[in-house]
């Protein structure tokens, strides 16, 4: 199926095929058809799937069919609901993109910068609001915006939202938003309060599942290291100077973590630079603009700054701490092999986080390839009892060699169950120590 087959409408057709796209990913073709005919949606789907464009597509093409644009003053007709900054800024892109053509106006409105500026936007007129939820509380009780209009409600993230601690907010937007509209859930996970939240906020819907697996094992190579946790910094320092020009997203699990892989790379001359909840917007702002421009190589992050980096072509993740929710592990490993790229994300595991990696594995139903030898190994009681460590294959070496030399220890992996031959081949982290 193309997009010019699920007949919309000609300026957003023309926008997309600037934007390179002609054929819709899995759920974009499964819930675009849904939404045109102006259904509710529950989606389950990870980040990097594109949802984005899966709602915002058929939003646009109702408002485009449907809004006088000659009217003096624009009303609030679609709303979108996201847990970060750096995501609604991001869906915000999307939706200048995809409705260039239409005329439609959007603005984006978060917390952490003096509202002025967005108050200023939002009385000038707009008909998609794209925002997070402490901030649109706030300029709601202000009396500042009006749902009056509303047509279309997306909840984006949910479980995410969730995990910040914004359920009460949403609740109170929920409240207020006008019985006859069209709502849209997306949620990669869906737990007990999900559900309940998803059934206050849907009316009669269809639902689009995406799993996890089909999303990210078909496209992403996958790699553990063992290593000791005092280690985990010489270890990321060894493979970023084996590919020095590539763009890395480093994953931390807390802020001070974070901060600390920064100052631990500075002192190994490779520059990075840390987003997470604690920096001001304007610093999460130049961090992630300078990496997606290129000058910045290295972008250290915590899960929830991380939701909106969608960046081109970035082809390695670390996870320099496993996450101790596997489903998390997912939306990080989705950052690379977006759309229809391949990537390569790999992860540190020390004796405590074995727990983890296991319950990773249950999830995505496929052991991730264990790489070594490398200067660093963890060689602990724990190690050796857990399943065996697979050798890399090196290049040079037909397949039932290995090599277990540490100094030659090449680190290529290949993943078990990646037997496409058109895709492009792991890249080669060699882990000798000279």
């Amino acid at each position: 199926m193309t997009f010019k087959e699920l007949g919309l409408a000609e300026p957003i057709l023309k926008a997309l095929e600037a934007e390179g796209y002609t054929h819709p990913t899995p759920i974009q073709e499964q819930s675009i058809p849904i939404l045109l005919k102006g259904k509710d949606l529950l989606g389950v789907a990870q980040t990097g799937t594109g949802k984005t464009a899966a709602f915002g597509i058929p939003i646009l093409h109702h408002l485009y069919e449907g809004i006088s644009l000659s009217q003096s003053k624009r009303k609030v007709k679609a709303l979108v609901v996201t847990p970060t900054r750096e995501l609604a800024i991001q869906i915000g892109e999307s939706f200048t993109a995809y409705g260039k053509h239409t005329g439609l106006r959007n603005t984006v409105i978060f917390g952490g910068v003096k509202q002025g500026k967005q108050v200023n936007a939002l009385r000038g007129g707009v008909d998609i609001l794209i925002a997070t939820p402490g901030r649109l509380l706030d300029l709601m009780n202000q009396g500042l915006i009006s749902f009056r209009d509303l047509e279309h409600v997306v909840l984006d993230e949910a479980d995410q939202m969730l995990d910040m601690g914004f359920i009460h907010d949403i609740k109170k937007i929920i409240a207020k938003l006008p019985p006859k509209r069209q709502s849209l859930f997306f949620s990669a996970t869906m737990p007990k309060d999900i559900v309940e939240l998803s059934r206050k906020m849907l009316g009669d819907f269809e639902r689009v599942t995406i799993k996890p697996e089909q999303a990210t094992a078909e496209k992403v190579e996958q790699g553990v290291y063992f290593v000791q946790k005092a280690n985990k910094p010489k270890l990321l320092v060894h493979l970023l100077e084996q590919q020095p020009q590539d763009s890395v997203l480093v994953f931390s699990r807390t802020k001070h973590g974070a901060n600390k892989i920064v100052k631990k790379l500075a002192q190994a001359d490779i520059r990075s630079a840390a987003i997470h909840g604690n920096k001001s917007q304007t610093a999460r702002q130049k961090a992630l603009g300078d990496f997606k421009d290129g000058k910045l190589k290295v972008l250290v992050a915590t899960d929830i700054a991380a939701r909106g980096i969608d960046v081109e072509e970035l082809s390695l993740v670390i996870n320099y701490d496993l996450p101790n929710v596997s489903e998390t592990y997912v939306h990080r490993i989705g950052r690379t092999g977006r759309a229809n790229a391949s990537g390569t994300a790999l992860s540190f595991c020390d004796k405590d986080e074995r727990p983890y990696l296991r319950d990773i594995e249950k999830l995505i139903k496929q052991e991730v390839p264990r790489l070594g030898p490398h200067p660093f190994m963890d060689d602990s009681p724990e190690e050796k009892e857990d399943r065996p460590q697979r050798q890399p294959r090196s290049n040079n070496r037909s397949r039932g060699q290995n090599n277990h030399k540490k100094k030659s220890g090449n680190s290529n992996f290949r993943g078990k169950n990646n037997r496409n031959t058109n895709k492009p081949k792991p890249r080669n982290f060699n882990s000798s120590s000279e």
